[in-house]
């Protein structure tokens, strides 16, 4: 291959509209296949996803040539799609070589307790590292109850994504604006309101929903519980590596003027090998430094990263030229969109955190942040002096609708994997939409009249 052609790139002011069907394709065979073609889907994921990406690559390559098309695909790959993927898989690693023995039944004051007590966590942590290490523990002491999935999509709202908007650590939006100088303090200032309000919500109509289920419960399920209140966590040494993964993350962040090769038109940086290969590395010491009998009683596999593996390989590629339309602003087909955003030279704050939270919900929300910082000035110290409802409701907006759907942020398919895996019946693409719908719309309608 003439290495040559990887050099150009993807013209994003000609792009039209036309060029996100295979993403779409994507979002809809995800959200139907399964409710009316499962077998299918099931069996066949892999090719299906590739017959999307090639939907996508062929015109490309008929448009634009093949410089282009192997441009796009090497940058969704290499510089997106390999640093997340490192990342889940250390994080699903550590996290199943971790195991929390809590003896007693998984009744509604428990269960707030991990939901709380990880949705604090996910701020701390990150939703993704909160959520790998919970929810093993929540669906072991749920298992012997007959209405589970609802706990399961509290999970993914508070620990998945609410959680992480209490500091930078705790959702990449948010890290990539401490990145572009949003300060660490700020962040937890302006946001903690807004997590408290919304967590504390959720949690009191879980504990009404729950209660009720409870309650319809078998009296037989309600004897065999145990009600011996003792706590055990073996692998230890893999909470040490969590905390790694974490200084890794923060590090590569804060490591400023870093080599970088232009290699054939794709950046890459010291500090992006140097991390991920440390994630790799740990990912290696958590697989060979833990006995993997402790693996076994997590019914720990590789079944769930391999369909998130999948699913986002296809939705990092198909996704490419969605966002490069977004970020041509004014000048490309979602110029009308754009222009909304500012009225009379001012920016239209309500917009700012509705448009960044639903397009959220259905993109990689970190880009979809970067994407609206940059049109709000993405001059850091700006917004937070003088346009500070404008820099939270694009923070607000991409960290807290990212529950809007299973592919809206990444723990969230991958907790749904979980759950799945460990025979939970989860509600399909739609009907888990209809859950986050009813319960979040609310809620953010009040965000945007308190703090926007």
């Amino acid at each position: 291959m003439p290495l040559e052609a990887m050099a150009s790139a993807l013209p994003a002011s000609e792009l039209s509209l036309w060029w996100g069907l295979p993403f779409a394709g994507i979002l809809l065979s995800i959200a139907l296949m399964p409710l009316f073609m499962s077998r299918l889907w099931h069996h066949h994921t892999g090719k299906i996803i590739i017959m999307w990406i090639l939907i996508l690559l062929v015109p490309l390559y008929y448009c634009y040539g093949w410089s282009i098309t192997l441009n796009t695909v090497a940058h969704a790959l290499i510089q997106e799609y390999l640093p997340f993927m490192l990342l889940l898989l250390a994080l699903y690693t550590i996290s199943g070589s971790i195991v929390i023995h809590i003896h007693n039944s998984g009744g509604t004051r428990l269960n707030i307790l991990l939901l709380a007590a990880g949705t604090l966590l996910a701020g701390i942590m990150g939703t993704t590292g909160a959520s790998m290490l919970l929810i093993r523990p929540l669906l072991r002491i749920n298992a012997h109850r007959q209405h589970r999935a609802h706990v399961v999509i509290f999970f993914i709202l508070l620990v998945g994504n609410i959680g992480g908007g209490l500091t930078p650590l705790g959702d990449p939006p948010l890290f990539l604006g401490f990145l572009k100088g949003v300060g660490f303090i700020w962040t937890v200032q302006h946001m903690l309101c807004p997590v408290l309000l919304n967590s504390s919500i959720l949690l009191t109509i879980f504990y009404f929903l729950d209660r009720h289920y409870w309650r319809r419960e078998s009296s037989q399920i309600h004897q065999t519980t145990n009600h011996n209140k003792t706590w055990q966590i073996q692998g230890k040494i893999n909470l040490i590596l969590l905390l790694a993964v974490v200084a890794v993350v923060l590090f590569s962040g804060l490591w400023n003027n870093s080599t970088v090769w232009s290699y054939h038109g794709i950046e890459i940086s010291l500090v992006a090998v140097v991390r991920d290969g440390l994630l790799a590395l740990i990912t290696i010491l958590a697989l060979v430094g833990t006995d993997s009998k402790l693996r076994q009683l997590n019914h720990f596999n590789w079944a769930p990263m391999q369909e998130v593996g999948k699913l986002f390989a296809g939705i990092f590629i198909t996704l490419s030229p969605v966002m490069l339309m977004l970020q041509a602003g004014s000048l490309g087909h979602f110029r009308e969109l754009v222009n909304l955003l500012q009225q009379h030279g001012e920016p239209v704050n309500p917009l700012y955190f509705w448009v960044s939270g639903l397009l959220s919900g259905f993109l990689d929300n970190a880009p979809t942040y970067l994407v609206f910082f940059n049109l709000a000035g993405g001059n850091a110290a700006l917004l937070m002096q003088q346009f500070p409802a404008t820099l939270l409701a694009i923070s607000m907006g991409s960290v807290f609708m990212g529950a809007l759907s299973y592919i809206g942020n990444a723990p969230n398919l991958m907790v749904k994997a979980i759950a799945e895996q460990q025979r939970v019946t989860m509600p399909g693409f739609f009907a888990y939409m209809v859950w986050s719908i009813t319960l979040l719309i609310p809620i953010l309608c009040l965000n945007a009249i308190l703090f926007i």
